[in-house]
Order: structure tokens, then sequence, then C-alpha cells
């Protein structure tokens, strides 16, 4: 993708809009203030995995939406700031592109915008089987590697 602004969003409400993992990945390799924000658990780091970026020369922002056992993250905005997002574009991504959403929305609401959901998140939804092997970021092959111990 050679223009950022040609990206073909999802329309959704109270935010940029949803994109899939392949367009995010697109969006911060053509886009240097494009930023990816993981709003997983730090449990959910340190087992599933997390975004590799390095190959763009980015890296990306870790902040819980949610913390252990649920609660919200009273700090949220405060930690994207302070990591330096204070403006578009950003791309939230969680386990399977729900949690993102709400990011999304806060962080428009705060003016932090553009700021994208990704559909799918990293995993993406379990299947039938219950494994979460049908889309996602990890699914669809880009970049990951193991999380922080």
């Amino acid at each position: 993708m050679s223009d950022p602004a040609r990206i073909d969003v999802r329309p959704a409400e109270g935010y940029a809009g949803d994109i899939t993992p392949e367009q995010a990945w697109e969006l911060l390799a053509a886009d240097p203030t494009a930023v990816l924000v993981d709003v997983r658990t730090q449990g959910e780091w340190r087992t599933i995995g997390i975004p590799d970026t390095a190959t763009l020369e980015k890296q990306p922002v870790f902040s819980e939406w949610v913390q252990a056992g649920g609660v919200p993250n009273p700090r949220f905005l405060e930690e994207l700031r302070a990591a330096g997002v204070t403006d578009g574009p950003v791309v939230f991504l969680c386990r399977s592109g729900q949690r993102s959403i709400a990011a999304a929305r806060l962080a428009t609401a705060s003016g932090i915008a553009p700021s994208y959901n990704v559909l799918d998140g990293f995993e993406g939804a379990p299947g039938a089987d219950g494994v979460r092997d049908q889309r996602g970021w990890k699914v669809v092959g880009l970049p990951w590697t193991a999380g922080p111990a």
C-alpha cells in the first residue's frame, strides 16, 4: 500500500473503522507515524505471543485494556500518552478483535485519531473445534514472537 489514506476500512461507529490484520500491517509499513497498540493482558502476551514489528523499525505499545480478573485498566489513556501515543493513526489489537473496539472508541473520544480496530485480533475466534486457528494476526502469517517471560 503506497497511500495509507486509501485503506479499505469497514465503517464503524465511534472510531475510524475495522481493518484486517494484513491492512494493519500495510498501514504500519506505509505510514511512519502509525502505531500498533496491543491491548491484551500480560498473561496473553506471555503465553500466546506478541506482534513483531521489528522489520518495520517500530515497537508495539503494550497497554492492557483490562487487567487480571477482568478489571478495567483505569490508567489506559495515561499509559498510551506516556508511550507517546497522542495522535493517529493508531491500530488497536486484542485477542479476537473485541476489546480493541472499545479501546479504539475511547482513544477516538479522547482525541487520538484516527484509531482502528484489527478484525479478528491476534488469534481470532475459536473454530468449531475450539482452536483459535481460523483468522487473526498469527494465522494469516504476520510476524510474531514469544512474549516476555
